[in-house]
């Protein structure tokens, strides 16, 4: 098969189109420039796109990844040649299924191609499945590993073996290990479920056997608790007649209760409204409260008019002290003006007119008069002027009389003074003239006391006028509230022996209101006891309660057996007939003996395919790790030339002087991929149906090359391309740069 040209709306591939030649195709494009994607498009148009697949973490979809960018559907065409013939495929969507649309037909008729069809048109181009093209002629970017897959492993076996390719190990194995679970699954497998099978007949026998053994017991027992049941039915009838002869004595005795608390109900309610009717009770309390105060207020009013007589005699008392004949009418206030005034008076005189004031200073100019002629003369005899003797003399001579006169005078204004003195003091009783203020001072106190018993009895006045005003008032309140269903009270008193006495009767009244309402109440908690069947003469053993309790019990126990009775007939009819289910259980019997042994069959026969195929993988494709060896060797220069490829499809190279082989992860990543590049190269050789191959697909598998290698696998590749044609994607120039005029070899550029 060789592809011709391709025509896409996929992904970033907005109709694009690619024509490819025979060989070696180079296809030179730069990162993001539709290589991988063109890939992908060519493997989605023969094998169509996984629609099963779900975006998951770090992996997006295939039908998701490469839906075109522009929105347009995914649909796409390829031309190739096709056993000689040119084939046209196209595809598109179907339903909500991308891709899931292929017509084929041949290029130059249009006829349809019949045998290829949506689901196997990939197998038959390129003559193996899709997991055995992604693992040899298809290498995606990054993805030169390849892994495991029971096709692939059944073709590489073909070349250990008899050549048979529709058979391997792992699918061997894996049917062995089905029929396995079949037989000895937990859930699903044939070995439980007839163990299952067993355990149920045999447990349903066990079920029969216990059914039929309780059914037995059953009806035993239900003969004797029905004799005892009859027995409590005659006892029970025996305490229901007692006890209704008891209901009908109590019935009437209530009866007779009723009418009795009805007629002293009565009785109360004729004697409280004899004269009318009386407030609540309420009112008769408050009033009966009124009534208190009221006997207080009589107490309170008698004090009140004992101190009234004392204030009033305290008054009379306290006027007597405070009149006072030296203050007649005066104010306290004028009596203390006018002893203030005479207290200075009496404080003066002896000042002015005696001793204190004028007379004494007469006194003193007298003196000083005679002194002055005597010490005046003095001096002059001693000097001895004589005209200033006798002139002196002189002067001291009428000194000395001006003094005398003077002396004179002042002793009677002195005696004129302490008359007056006198006469204001004796007036005030007093010995000072500081006493008199005193005789004010004891004035003012008499006024005030006289004053303030004035205001006490004024206040006690006006207290008992209100007192009386109140008494007055709630004597006439409380006879207006009695009078109605009392019209003979006439005092206090008679106010409270009425009020006691409605009081009493209300109290009276409630207490056989509330005796009548239980007697009611009684009274109609026991019907009119009914006529009942006559004592049947049984003695009870129990009483009532014990015997109705019995009763009830012997009810249920009855109820249960019966229904145990039932329950063990009824499983006795599901369960079917016991002689069925023992047949059933040998037959059972039989099925898992053989079934375990068929167990046990395939089980050695999985033994024994796991040695054989331990044998097998002793000598796993020598041809495919010959072959990949000396591809390796050509990519490699002839450094490592044996490769040698374990059941889990790990490669292994080893050097040409070498003692062990490497494994892929302890070589560079360039070597590593030119490991994995021989073998899947092998594998397209040895494995892969060589009339009409189907292309190589190579995206970047030379971006980890070095110049030398890379240009030794492009030899290798351009040798290659003459038995099947390449497509070499690439985002480098190398590549194109190292074929360039090679004829056999088709070089182009893709644009971003």
């Amino acid at each position: 098969m060789r592809i011709v040209r391709m025509k896409a709306s996929f992904g970033a591939l907005q109709n694009r189109e690619l024509a490819l030649g025979e060989g070696l195709n180079i296809i030179e494009a730069p990162n993001e420039g539709g290589k991988s994607t063109w890939s992908a498009f060519l493997r989605a148009m023969l094998y169509g796109v996984n629609t099963k697949e779900r975006d998951r973490q770090g992996y997006i979809a295939e039908k998701n990844r490469y839906q075109p960018w522009s929105g347009a559907p995914m649909e796409g065409s390829v031309e190739l040649v096709w056993k000689g013939r040119s084939v046209t495929l196209r595809r598109s969507a179907k339903g909500s299924a991308p891709f899931g649309q292929l017509e084929a037909v041949y290029t130059d008729t249009g006829a349809p191609v019949p045998e290829l069809t949506g689901v196997h048109a990939g197998e038959l181009l390129t003559g193996v499945p899709r997991e055995v093209f992604e693992r040899s002629a298809f290498v995606g970017q990054g993805g030169a590993a390849i892994d495991g897959a029971p096709a692939l492993e059944a073709r590489i076996a073909a070349l250990a073996s008899s050549g048979e390719e529709d058979v391997s190990y792992s699918r061997v194995e894996r049917r062995l290990r089905d029929w396995l679970n079949r037989r000895r699954h937990n859930k699903t497998g044939l070995i439980p479920r007839l163990e299952e099978e067993l355990s149920g007949i045999e447990a349903t026998l066990a079920r029969q056997s216990k059914a039929f053994r309780l059914s037995q017991e059953a009806r035993r027992e239900i003969d004797r608790i029905q004799a005892e049941h009859a027995l409590l039915e005659a006892e029970r009838d025996a305490h229901l007649a007692r006890a209704m002869e008891g209901r009908r004595q109590r019935w009437e005795a209530a009866q007779a209760a009723l009418a009795e608390a009805q007629a002293q109900v009565d009785a109360l309610e004729a004697q409280r409204t004899r004269h009318g009717q009386p407030p609540d009770r309420d009112t008769l309390k408050r009033a009966q409260g009124e009534l208190n105060a009221l006997n207080a207020l009589h107490a309170s009013r008698k004090l009140t008019e004992e101190q009234l007589e004392e204030a009033r005699a305290a008054e009379a008392a306290a006027k007597a002290v405070a009149e006072d004949p030296l203050f007649p009418g005066l104010t306290p206030d004028q009596a203390w003006q006018q002893a203030s005034a005479d207290a200075e008076e009496a404080e003066r005189i002896p000042r002015t007119g005696g001793l204190y004031a004028g007379g004494g200073i007469l006194l003193a100019a007298g003196a000083a008069g005679v002194l002055a002629a005597v010490y005046g003369v003095l001096p002059r005899v001693l000097s001895g002027s004589v005209t200033s003797v006798l002139l002196t003399a002189g002067v001291s001579a009428a000194a000395a009389v001006a003094g005398v006169v003077l002396l004179v005078l002042a002793g009677t204004a002195k005696r004129r003074a302490a008359a007056a003195a006198a006469e204001l003091l004796t007036r005030y009783e007093a010995e000072r003239p500081q006493d008199i203020l005193g005789r004010a001072s004891a004035y003012r106190e008499a006024w005030v006391v006289a004053e303030q018993t004035a205001q006490k009895r004024e206040e006690l006045e006006r207290t008992l006028a209100g007192q009386r005003e109140r008494d007055e008032a709630t004597q006439a309140k409380l006879l207006a509230l009695v009078r109605p269903f009392a019209p003979d009270v006439t005092s206090s008193f008679s106010v409270s022996a009425a009020l006691s006495r409605a009081l009493s009767l209300d109290e009276r009244l409630s207490t056989a209101r509330v005796r009548l309402e239980g007697a009611r109440k009684l009274a109609d908690s026991l019907p009119r006891p009914e006529a009942v069947a006559p004592d049947p003469g049984v003695e009870p053993r129990f009483d009532p309660a014990e015997t109705a309790a019995r009763l009830t019990a012997n009810q249920g126990e009855l109820s249960r057996l019966r229904g145990g009775l039932a329950m063990a007939q009824g499983e006795l009819n599901t369960l079917g007939e016991p002689e069925e289910l023992r047949l059933r259980r040998e037959a059972v019997l039989e099925e898992l003996s053989r079934r375990r042994a068929e167990y046990d069959a395939i089980a050695a026969a999985l033994a024994a395919l796991e040695g054989a195929h331990g044998q097998l993988q002793a000598r796993f494709s020598p041809a495919l790790n010959r072959r990949a060896g000396e591809l390796l060797a050509r990519l490699t220069g002839g450094k490592y030339d044996k490769v040698a490829l374990t059941q889990q499809f790990e490669a292994l190279a080893e050097e040409h002087d070498g003692l062990t082989p490497r494994r892929a992860l302890t070589l560079s990543q360039g070597t590593a991929d030119q490991l994995y590049l021989a073998v899947r190269l092998a594998v397209c050789q040895l494995v892969l149906p060589q009339d009409d191959p189907c292309p190589l697909v190579l995206d970047d598998a030379l971006a980890n090359f070095d110049d030398a290698r890379c240009a030794q696998a492009l030899e290798l590749l351009r040798e290659l391309g003459r038995e099947r044609q390449i497509l070499l994607f690439t985002c480098h120039t190398r590549e194109g740069a190292l074929m360039a005029g090679r004829g056999d070899v088709s070089i182009q550029t893709l644009q971003s």
